[in-house]
Order: C-alpha cells, then sequence, then structure tokens
C-alpha cells in the first residue's frame, strides 16, 4: 500500500499546477486532469473520493480532501494517504471531510448558499428534530427544508443534504452518530421543538455525554 500511495503523490505533483490552476482549463482538459486524479487515487484504493476546494484569494492554499464517503471501513486508508502527502506551499491535503467552522455566519443567516445542479439551500433555513432516542448511538432525523415541496421529486436534493451535513459535522462524526435522514417540509407555524440545523453537533455532544453518564 504503501508503494501505491508512492505512485499517487508521484501523479499528483507532476500535474499539480495544472490542477491548482483546473478553473482556467478549458472543459476537455479539466475532465482529463480529474479522470486521471479519480483513477490513481482509485489505483491507491477503491472508493474513496476526492474533492477540490480552489480558494477565494488566489494566494491562498487550494485543499485536496481525501473522502472514504462516509464508510468507516475507508477511514484508515484516506488517512494514511495523507499522512504520506508532500508538503506543499499552495495545497493543503486533508483526510476526511471536516467540520466547518462558520457557525457565526449561520446563526446570523448570511451564510454563503450551496449551489448544487438546479437545487439552491442554505444551512441557516434548515431545521431538525430527532425521531424518538432510544439511547442507539446513531440517531434518525428528520431535516426540514422551507421548499421541499418544489424540490421533493429532485433526485439530487438528498445528496445535497448529505453534503451539508458533512461539512457541518464533519465526514467521522457523521458516520458515526448519524443513521438515517428523511426531508420533509417546513411547517408554516412556528414549531419552538424544531431545532436548527447548525446546532446539531451541540445536540449529538449532550446525547453522548448522557450515554457515557448511563
Amino acid at each position: 500500500m504503501k508503494k501505491a500511495a508512492t505512485h499517487f503523490w508521484k501523479w499528483f505533483l507532476e500535474h499539480k499546477n495544472k490542477l491548482k490552476n483546473l478553473m482556467g482549463l478549458d472543459y476537455k482538459e479539466q475532465k482529463n486532469y480529474l479522470f486521471w486524479l479519480d483513477w490513481h487515487l482509485q489505483f491507491y484504493f477503491p472508493g474513496l473520493e476526492y474533492i477540490i476546494v480552489f480558494p477565494k484569494v488566489k494566494k491562498k492554499k487550494t485543499q485536496l480532501m481525501l473522502s472514504a464517503r462516509g464508510k468507516q471501513e475507508l477511514f484508515h486508508m484516506a488517512i494514511e494517504l495523507e499522512k504520506a502527502a508532500p508538503r506543499l506551499w499552495d495545497w493543503k491535503f486533508t483526510a476526511l471531510i471536516q467540520p466547518r467552522q462558520d457557525i457565526d455566519d449561520m446563526e446570523a443567516g448570511i451564510d454563503d448558499p450551496y449551489i448544487f445542479q438546479d437545487i439552491t439551500l442554505k444551512t441557516s433555513d434548515l431545521k431538525f428534530i430527532p425521531f424518538e432516542y432510544d439511547g442507539e448511538k446513531k440517531i434518525d432525523m428528520i431535516v426540514y427544508l422551507k421548499n421541499f415541496t418544489i424540490y421533493s421529486h429532485n433526485k439530487n436534493l438528498q445528496t445535497l443534504i448529505n453534503i451539508m451535513l458533512q461539512d457541518l459535522l464533519g465526514e467521522k462524526s457523521m458516520s458515526e452518530n448519524i443513521n438515517f435522514v428523511q426531508l420533509a417540509q417546513m411547517p408554516e407555524q412556528v414549531d419552538d421543538e424544531l431545532i436548527y440545523l447548525y446546532d446539531l453537533q451541540l445536540y449529538l455532544d449532550d446525547i453522548n455525554k448522557l450515554n457515557e453518564l448511563s
């Protein structure tokens, strides 16, 4: 596996400048470099995925996230590949999707919207409620959207909600704590039992503490 990791990073180093400036390439070139990036990642270990995060400011680092798609059996492989990564001044390498830190923006309602295919959602607009919690480690939950009736038949909706949850909790925490997510329309009248989605990690921390005490 060490040789496969070396093979991946060798290819990456040879093409890192093209990948960093990917948005400036034409579509055919973009497709080519992304194909071979994925090919080398699958050669290292099948099932892993990548996400490239481009900075808003050019001088900041471009980030390559190595994702296990929430599968715990792949966590170790993503972590080992990240450990073998070269140290570069213009790239940051991360194993597993990490939680976002801009909760203050969400609370103020000024967080950036997610635009995925033909869906636009903001985390600050979503709320949730857990199903009846019986002490199990993983929870089932309902996530409420204002525009669920509009997007309910869109096959991309569940994928986008999963991405938003991974960004909010981090890939590891989501895998360890979330079992099932159901989507529903936000009630027209205010429901005090609903919890803002950006407070989900606080809720999980509380129930995990209760588990430790019981």
